[in-house]
């Protein structure tokens, strides 16, 4: 009994490097203050009086900036390095964060919620980075699901505080909660977080380099990054409509609505590292990937049952956490183990790129869809497009156990992905 209990809630924690237990310190810190997204398309409708449409259109300039920051944070982690990357979109990024507080108009809103993500989102690829450097190659896949952890820890505190906070004392404390989560946690990765070099292999003289494949010429990788996309759209409604459907719809207030998210956090701070650790030395990681996004489908699908909300919001955030713990880790350990050392943050900008594009996409369409055909018709359509998603990756898995290049099985170079990827 005693050894079994080691096995499930101690052995997942051991082997991991300080440098990641520190990273995940940082980024708890940074996250905590980050809930602020989530409550957004509440605070463009009920305090800017913004349209439905309005808010889907004012959101998605989050996802636009979040294509961009996740490209020059590909492109900058591949030439200056992860840590100055970090470091700099913490500052930055914390600081228009308190500009936020003095835009009401719904143009200069969107410029200014485009300028914050873009620098922002800058973090995420150069992050996902750093675990290659940080992390031994077999401690990869559990490294990022520490990181995850903390993630939705963080996730999970900021949302039953800023739910309390923004109920209580009004939108714009959660402006300064951000900004100063941001810059607080860049000071304290530059005080306590070693930059570590990563080692390149020395070239022969006379011997020209071979250049390695980029994310574009891997078809199979653009591929899962399309299919990744589409069910993207689908997760991303959990962050847009679903606050106002649960506030409009069911009547819930701000802080009833954070600890309906605090529940989804504890579930996944709970169960990520024992899951993850059990099941990687299971299943291949595209099969689990298929299971994460089959659940996230029956969520949404749960969503049309009228009557019995309080069943149907419990099922909807087990689904939606038990998805997220098997399908995101995966995933991103599928998109690292395509990168060579030289590009990775070529893919981790790719990867992080299609969240971005469906962030675009998503709070459009799913405003639109709720404000016009109401919100029956969205669930609907989420589900459908993470059934979708489901047969593409089954489609690709069929694709990559063809390939010349080693199965995934035999790769051991894994990693785990952010939550409000």
């Amino acid at each position: 009994m005693l050894a079994s209990l080691y096995d499930i809630l101690i052995k997942p924690y051991l082997g991991l490097s300080k440098e990641i237990w520190i990273l995940s310190l940082i980024t708890l810190i940074n996250r905590t203050g980050s809930m602020v997204i989530v409550f957004l398309t509440l605070y463009l409708t009920s305090e800017l009086s913004f349209s439905y449409t309005e808010a889907g259109i004012a959101m998605s300039f989050y996802g636009v900036g979040s294509v961009a920051g996740s490209y020059i944070g590909g492109w900058l982690t591949d030439r200056v390095g992860y840590y100055p990357t970090m470091f700099w979109s913490l500052i930055l990024g914390g600081t228009t964060f308190f500009g936020l507080m003095y835009v009401h108009s719904f143009y200069w809103f969107c410029a200014m919620i485009l300028l914050a993500s873009t620098i922002i989102d800058c973090f995420r690829p150069a992050s996902m980075a750093s675990i290659g450097t940080y992390s031994s190659p077999e401690n990869h896949n559990r490294s990022l699901s520490l990181i995850r952890l903390a993630i939705n820890l963080g996730f999970g505190c900021g949302a039953a505080a800023t739910g309390f906070i923004s109920f209580h004392y009004g939108y714009n404390s959660l402006f300064i909660i951000d900004g100063v989560t941001c810059i607080a946690a860049a000071l304290l990765m530059r005080a306590i977080l070693v930059e570590k070099k990563m080692v390149k292999p020395k070239q022969e003289k006379g011997i020209t380099p071979v250049k390695s494949k980029s994310a574009y010429q891997d078809k199979n990788f653009m591929l899962f990054i399309g299919t990744k996309c589409i069910g993207a759209i689908a997760f991303m409604q959990l962050f847009s409509a679903f606050p106002v459907f649960v506030k409009e719809e069911l009547h819930f207030t701000e802080d009833e609505f954070g600890l309906l998210m605090l529940m989804n956090a504890i579930l996944i701070v709970l169960l990520e590292m024992p899951l993850v650790y059990s099941l990687e030395q299971k299943f291949k990681r595209m099969t689990l990937v298929i299971g994460g996004y089959l659940l996230f489908a029956l969520a949404y699908f749960a969503l049309i049952i009228p009557g019995y909300w309080i069943a149907t919001l419990a099922f909807f955030i087990v689904a939606i956490s038990i998805g997220e713990i098997i399908g995101f880790p995966f995933s991103n350990s599928f998109a690292l183990s395509r990168s060579s050392e030289d590009r990775r943050g070529e893919f981790m900008g790719m990867y992080s790129m299609a969240f971005s594009v469906a962030f675009i996409i998503a709070p459009i369409l799913g405003m639109y869809v709720a404000e016009e055909y109401g919100f029956t018709s969205l669930w609907c359509l989420s589900g459908v497009l993470c059934t979708v998603a489901v047969f593409g990756f089954i489609f690709i898995k069929g694709l990559i156990e063809n390939e010349e290049i080693p199965d995934e099985a035999e790769l051991e170079i894994i990693d785990a992905p952010m939550h409000v990827e």
